[in-house]
């Protein structure tokens, strides 16, 4: 039976490692990166190392894809507004303004 829940937490891991490769948007790269972080601290728990499963459950599920998400929306907000400052006439030839 452990063997069983072994092999099936491993092949979860390298399933969704592989999803999160070829995955090209970042927002949808960091939920298959939450749901890795999930499958690795099921597999480090499944191979009796629970104190680092928990760890992995905390920082690779949650924080790492929190920050990752923040980020994207961040940079795709200053985007937005730049593309909306540059685009008129009389905008400064494109430069960015503070």
């Amino acid at each position: 039976m452990d063997d069983v829940l072994v092999t099936a937490s491993l092949l979860f891991v390298a399933a969704a490692a592989t999803a999160a490769v070829f995955n090209r948007d970042p927002a949808r790269q960091a939920v298959v990166l939450s749901l890795l972080g999930l499958g690795l601290a099921v597999a480090f728990t499944v191979l009796q190392a629970p104190d680092v499963g928990l760890s992995q459950l905390g920082v690779g599920s949650a924080l790492t894809p929190l920050m990752i998400l923040l980020t994207v929306r961040k940079v795709r907000k200053v985007r937005r507004t730049e593309k909306g400052a540059g685009s008129g006439p009389g905008s400064g030839g494109g430069k960015r303004r503070r």
